[in-house]
């Protein structure tokens, strides 16, 4: 590599929970910049899990993002002129990421009032082992196990 790698940048925590993975989240939530609107959207979406499942919602969102991360996903490579679907395991932070993702990619497709409501559902769903984001990841574990035979031709 040419370059050096770039910083990792300092996340602040959120000021509601004081957690550094609700800024995340957060982050990932938001659209044209506007965080404040974003921190709204989530802050909805837990008071609303947290009315709906009698629990704490933090616990309930974290539990959610742990059942919806992967642990292996495909990756295409190209060997003597055929294309291998080879399953590799994914780096933690890239894992967060995705799980994050699938989480909010999935509550914007839901048909509810609002955007907490709907990713107040999608967390719901997630905590029960439900919901399209949980789907998502079954299917790239799923996909992981059939091309299991070609784990041999690793990067």
């Amino acid at each position: 590599m040419r370059k050096a790698k770039p910083k990792k940048r300092l996340i602040l925590p959120d000021p509601r929970f004081n957690d550094q993975l609700v800024t995340k989240f957060v982050n990932n939530l938001m659209l044209q910049g506007k965080k404040s609107i974003a921190y709204t959207i989530f802050y909805e979406a837990i008071d609303v899990v947290t009315e709906r499942s009698k629990e704490d919602g933090l616990e309930v969102w974290k539990k959610a993002l742990v059942n919806v991360t992967p642990a292996v996903e495909v990756r295409s490579r190209r060997i003597g002129g055929a294309t291998f679907q080879i399953p590799t395991e994914i780096p933690p932070a890239r894992k967060q990421s995705i799980g994050m993702k699938n989480l909010i990619g999935f509550a914007r497709k839901r048909n509810e009032k609002s955007m907490g409501r709907k990713l107040a559902s999608e967390i719901l769903a997630a905590y029960k082992d439900e919901g399209g984001a949980y789907k998502k990841k079954e299917d790239t574990h799923r996909m992981a196990e059939a091309n299991k035979a070609f784990s041999h031709f690793r990067f």
